[in-house]
């Protein structure tokens, strides 16, 4: 029984079909489609069978892909102690990160294994819907929630990496600008610059409306921070942009709000099978060191 049958199974039965697959491993069905008859003809068994439109795993073929996970981690923890045992740890971690919450992480991060025997492959997606989904093509995926357990998949790893004030953005001539910290009622009846529901920075005029009994208007959903940072300073509306990982320009001041909860996590999610690896620990451990210098005392 190949390792590389297994992997292609587990990919197959969370991807659901095989040119997803294809565009996930970089390869094409072709051969991905002989890679199947080669492990059904090692195996003795069908694995996949036709549909409507495509294939689909066979009973045995679901069995293997839901044992694969195991297997997987448990190979990838002895490949963890044969690095432990032959020294530093080396090899390319591939990291994915939502822009807005890797902004304040990165940097240090690749600068630190800049000389080292640790290859750090950075990539960034745009959609928080999710991200949890990224795992399959990454060792690390930087994200962000802003209730406990959000977006966070049962399978995978989660680690804390730092917590982040959530600001309100304020056009600088605003009045409200000159005010040392927000309140709700002060806020509820001005236009927002608001996110697309459900993302996590909804949370806070979500919160706002909790705490007055009042609707808030969000003149326009907006995914792009930079694009809210540049209407508030028009005067469109407040927004809603993290402290620390936002690179304020002029026309925009940036308030904490008080009496309800403006604040995100940034995590790190993994797979168990790529958590086990050496090197991606190391990568962890230092995106929590650097976490724990942003993150603002209790």
């Amino acid at each position: 029984m190949e390792i590389r049958h297994l992997e292609l199974l587990r990919e197959l039965s969370a991807r659901g079909n095989l040119a997803a697959v294809a565009r996930a491993t970089h390869r094409t069905p072709a051969a991905l489609s002989q890679q199947l008859r080669t492990a059904e003809r090692d195996l003795g068994v069908k694995l996949v069978e036709p549909v409507s439109r495509g294939i689909r795993l066979t009973s045995a073929g679901q069995l293997l892909a839901d044992g694969a996970g195991d297997i997987l981690h448990r190979l990838a923890a002895l490949r963890a102690q044969l690095d432990a045992a032959t020294g530093e740890p080396r090899g390319t971690v591939a990291v994915q990160a939502l822009p807005s919450a890797g902004a304040a992480l990165l940097p240090d991060l690749v600068q630190r294994f800049s000389e080292t025997a640790i290859t750090v492959e950075l990539s960034d997606f745009l959609s928080m819907d999710r991200f949890a989904d990224f795992a399959r093509d990454a060792d690390v995926v930087v994200g962000h929630r802003t209730v406990p357990q959000q977006d966070d998949a049962s399978d995978l790893i989660t680690t804390v990496l730092a917590r982040e004030p959530l600001d309100i953005a304020l056009p600088s001539d605003h009045p409200l600008a000159a005010e040392e910290h927000l309140h709700p009622r002060q806020l509820v009846d001005l236009p927002w610059i608001g996110v697309p529901t459900g993302y996590p920075f909804d949370a806070v005029p979500a919160a706002v409306e909790q705490a007055t009994g009042r609707a808030v208007h969000r003149a326009v959903r907006l995914r792009d921070n930079h694009l809210v940072e540049a209407l508030v300073a028009r005067g469109a509306g407040v927004g809603v942009l993290p402290r620390f990982s936002s690179r304020i320009g002029p026309g925009v001041t940036l308030r904490p709000l008080r009496g309800v909860p403006a604040e995100r996590t940034i995590i790190a999610l993994s797979r168990p099978e790529r958590h086990a690896r050496q090197a991606v620990r190391t990568v962890l451990a230092e995106l929590e060191r650097i976490g724990r210098r942003l993150t603002p005392p209790r």
